[in-house]
């Protein structure tokens, strides 16, 4: 007899296309509006004449939307909200709601503060920080398996690079460019 797809195969196929989105998504929130930045760059916006201004802007643009789900209700939409985030607080973290909020207020911040050039090192070096303090929110979510608006929390062996590629990419904001090394060292570059 012929072997068919039945629908549970077909449902769990569908399950992991999505579990696959959601783990790719945050990195495509960086990545589209990068190219899509660079893309202007190339059409002559100044602005976006350098990937590495592109792709601090796309940061800008992720750190946006996550930020935005510390404060909204959970199963607004398809990104979790503020109690799938607070359920991710670890349990030695005092006041989870309250942090929750903080670090949503800290995203904004540091996504404002990386589309400006003259904050952009602060933002990259504050922003590095509060990804670093926020892994073991990440860990602790996949170890004890907490759901995000439903889906199953990133794995550690995504989630643990996707957040050292978050660090590096504010890191690179803090990095002086060589045009600023330049300008200190009275125009020859270092």
């Amino acid at each position: 007899m012929p072997h068919t797809c039945t629908r549970p195969e077909r449902d769990g196929l569908t399950h992991q296309r999505r579990d696959l989105f959601f783990m790719f998504g945050t990195l495509m929130l960086v990545a589209v509006p990068a190219v899509l930045f660079r893309l202007l760059g190339e059409f002559g916006v100044g602005r976006f004449a350098t990937w590495r201004v592109s792709v601090l802007h796309g940061l800008a643009v992720m750190l946006v939307f996550t930020a935005s789900a510390h404060f909204a209700p959970s199963a607004l939409g398809p990104v979790p909200g503020h109690h799938d985030l607070v359920a991710m607080v670890p349990p030695f973290v005092p006041l989870p709601r309250l942090a929750v909020y903080v670090t949503g207020v800290l995203e904004l911040l540091g996504a404002a503060g990386l589309v400006k050039k003259s904050t952009r090192p602060v933002a990259g070096l504050g922003l590095a920080a509060l990804f670093v303090l926020m892994l073991p929110a990440n860990i602790h979510a996949a170890l004890e398996h907490i759901p995000l608006n439903g889906e199953p929390a990133t794995p550690l062996w995504f989630r643990i690079p996707e957040q050292v590629v978050f660090i590096g990419t504010a890191l690179w904001a803090y990095v002086p460019t060589r045009a600023a090394t330049a300008d200190r060292s009275g125009g020859v570059p270092a």
